[in-house]
């Protein structure tokens, strides 16, 4: 079959001509209507590139205007950054792209041999990048006797060597001899398998009590910080062995307020914290309320530069009618782009409402209060997410 064009008289047609040259017969279509035909043709295709360009865009192209400012941090302020799970396929895919940019240094755990075979197999150029084998270090000695001293008779020296083989030990107990400046794992294991040593080895952050997490959710411009949604499930009164309360509910909320501040200014969010309750400004009662309005007086107190009210409805603190009918003169009601869950169960369900429902892209969980940057890898993350959350921890530990 081949296409032709057949002039009868003073008119023309578009002819599909057989490709046997003993056929004479053709399908003619008159040119007026071929063109018809053209026109419809092109402004279907119009109308879905754009659609079809949009869904298939990469998934970086939702987020430069957030990672370009700590991007450009890392630039001046090198990092050398840990990942746990070397021969993992998203992990290295995110490692071969940074090693490309050149503003940190991947570094790598596993057995070497199986790190490039991976590698190799996914097609990554992982090239010059350190890979690290906690069974072939060399000097696993030293790490073992720091790791004994450091708890303090709550391991021995072959328990302390057992667990370092593990790589999210090895890799938390190269933070903390300094020798590299941040670490991202669980792309393959829990939260809790990287909490854990970073807690018994790292500790929390002179002045912290606890570790928290941020989500930050991005929407177009709109840029906001969730605390804490994924690691202190409730808030109890700590208490000594006389029954005295150590640390209040109220003041570990406080905490995860003013770290969630901290979090959200990397961002470049000017934190307006809300301290979010099913109460606003005491128009309910309970422990709850109770406990998030004391947390939002403990904010104010310590620390009078961050603008922060409570308790109040989520409502009041993002529409500004009804923000400032509840909450009367406060700067903070109507206008918040903070906030502050009594536990992790509301702060779960409530960013993951804004994530599916209102359309937001959630970042994190982002840990903090530890004394170097470690963080946490969803197990269903893609190689973009691994990609975003490097620069995210590398950019943490900087000041």
């Amino acid at each position: 079959m081949h296409l032709g064009w057949l002039k009868t008289g003073n008119s023309a047609a578009l002819v599909f001509l057989p490709a046997c040259a003993g056929c004479r017969a053709g399908l003619r279509i008159p040119m007026k209507k071929f063109l018809t035909l053209l026109l419809a043709l092109l402004m279907v295709l119009c109308l879905s590139v754009p659609a079809w360009a949009e869904e298939n865009a990469p998934a970086e192209s939702a987020v430069p205007a957030m990672i370009n400012p700590l991007i450009e941090l890392l630039k001046t302020n090198p990092r050398r950054l840990i990942f746990t799970e070397g021969t993992d396929a998203r992990i290295l895919e995110a490692a071969a792209r940074l090693k490309q940019d050149g503003f940190l240094t991947p570094v790598l755990i596993g057995n070497a041999d199986e790190v490039r075979a991976a590698a190799a197999k996914g097609g990554f150029d992982i090239e010059g990048l350190e890979i690290l084998d906690p069974a072939a270090y060399p000097d696993m000695d030293r790490l073992v006797d720091d790791f004994v001293a450091l708890r303090k008779g709550k391991a021995t020296a072959e328990e302390a060597r057992k667990m370092l083989l593990s790589p999210n030990y090895f890799g938390t107990m190269l933070v903390k001899e300094g020798l590299a400046d941040a670490l991202l794992g669980g792309a393959t294991y829990s939260t809790a398998d990287t909490v854990r040593p970073a807690l018994q080895l790292i500790k929390t952050r002179e002045g912290a009590n606890l570790v928290s997490s941020c989500m930050i959710l991005l929407r177009g411009d709109e840029k906001l910080a969730m605390g804490d949604c994924a690691i202190n499930v409730s808030y109890e009164d700590k208490l000594d062995d006389q029954g005295n309360v150590v640390l209040s509910a109220a003041q570990q909320v406080a905490e995860v307020a003013v770290e969630t501040a901290r979090t959200a200014r990397l961002f470049g969010i000017d934190p307006k914290i809300a301290m979010l309750s099913f109460s606003t400004n005491g128009s309910a009662k309970g422990a709850g309320p109770e406990m998030m309005r004391a947390a939002a007086a403990i904010v104010k107190e310590t620390h009078p530069e961050l603008e922060c009210d409570g308790e109040m409805q989520f409502d009041a603190a993002v529409v500004p009618e009804v923000g400032q009918l509840k909450f009367p003169g406060s700067t903070v009601a109507g206008y918040a782009n903070t906030f502050i869950f009594p536990e992790i169960q509301s702060g779960n369900i409530g960013y993951k409402i804004a994530q599916r429902l209102g359309g937001f892209m959630a970042i994190g969980p982002i840990l903090q209060g530890l004394n170097a940057p470690i963080n946490d890898l969803s197990r269903g993350c893609n190689a973009e997410e691994v990609y975003l959350m490097s620069i995210i921890t590398a950019a943490q530990g900087i000041e």
